[in-house]
C-alpha cells in the first residue's frame, strides 16, 4: 500500500513513481514472451491485438511497432502482473477497490526510430457522455528508460488544470496538445529502471520525446477504470463489485 506521504505527493503532483514494482525475474519473461514481436506481428498479428506502426519518411526502414494493443493476450506474464496484488493494492488506494481493466498496451520505442509522443491527457482520449476523470494508469519499465531513449514526462499538478483543448488528426496519438512535442520548461522527466512502475493520473499532462539511443524503450502501460464509470470501457472486473 502507499505511504501518507506518496499519496500526498500523487495528490500533488498527479503522479507517484514506484521503484521495484515487479520482480526483475517477471520482466526478464515478459521479454523473453516480446521477443521478436515487430516482425511477428507484421506476420499476423493473433485476434483481437490492435498494432500501430511507426511512420517514417523512409519506406526501407524496417517495420516497428508504435503501439500494441491488448498486450495481455501476447504475454502472459503481463497479464499476470496486470491483475497481481503488487498493482492493484496501489490503484485501490488512488481510486477505490472497485477495480476494471480499461486496456492493456505495449509501447515499443525502439532503438533509433522510436518517434515521439504528443503531449496530451489520456482523458481527451477517454471522455464519454457516461463517465469522469476516474481513470488511471501505470506504466511499466521492461527496459531501463531514460532522456536519451525517451522516458515519460509529466508536468506535474496539471492534473488540477481540468481538460483542456487538444487537437485531432487521424493517426496513432493523433489526439494532442497544440504543438505536438517540444520542449516544456515546467515538465519533469521521470528516469525508470527496469521492473519501476509509475502511476498517474487522468489528467496529468505528459508526453515523451523520440529515441535517439541505441537501446530500446520498451513500456507497458496498464490503464484502470473505476466499475460503473462508464460500464463499456471495462473489459472486466478485477476488484469490488461485478460489472
Amino acid at each position: 500500500m502507499l505511504t501518507p506521504e506518496e499519496k500526498h505527493f500523487y495528490e500533488e503532483n498527479g503522479y507517484l513513481l514506484k521503484k521495484h514494482l515487479v520482480p526483475l525475474d517477471w520482466i526478464a519473461q515478459v521479454k523473453q514472451e516480446i521477443e521478436g514481436i515487430h516482425e511477428r506481428m507484421a506476420a499476423q498479428p493473433p485476434e483481437g491485438v490492435t498494432v500501430s506502426w511507426e511512420v517514417y519518411d523512409d519506406p526501407a526502414k524496417p517495420k516497428r511497432i508504435k503501439q500494441l494493443m491488448h498486450s495481455e493476450t501476447v504475454s502472459p506474464a503481463l497479464n499476470r502482473i496486470l491483475r497481481g496484488d503488487a498493482m492493484l493494492d496501489i490503484v485501490e488506494a488512488l481510486i477505490g477497490p472497485d477495480i476494471s481493466l480499461y486496456h492493456s498496451k505495449l509501447l515499443l520505442k525502439a532503438a533509433h526510430d522510436g518517434t515521439s509522443i504528443p503531449w496530451h491527457q489520456d482523458y481527451a482520449y477517454w471522455k464519454r457522455d457516461d463517465n469522469h476523470p476516474l481513470m488511471i494508469n501505470c506504466q511499466l519499465a521492461i527496459d531501463e528508460a531514460t532522456l536519451e531513449n525517451g522516458c515519460i514526462q509529466y508536468v506535474p499538478g496539471s492534473h488540477k488544470w481540468g481538460l483542456q483543448e487538444h487537437e485531432r488528426k487521424k493517426q496513432t496519438f493523433g489526439v494532442f496538445l497544440p504543438g505536438h512535442y517540444r520542449e516544456r520548461e515546467d515538465a519533469v522527466a521521470v528516469e525508470m529502471e527496469a521492473g519501476d512502475g509509475v502511476f498517474f493520473n487522468s489528467l496529468i499532462i505528459h508526453g515523451s520525446a523520440p529515441n535517439t539511443s541505441r537501446k530500446d524503450r520498451r513500456m507497458n502501460t496498464f490503464a484502470y477504470n473505476v466499475t460503473g464509470n462508464s460500464l463499456t470501457q471495462c473489459r472486466e472486473a478485477l476488484r469490488g463489485k461485478e460489472i
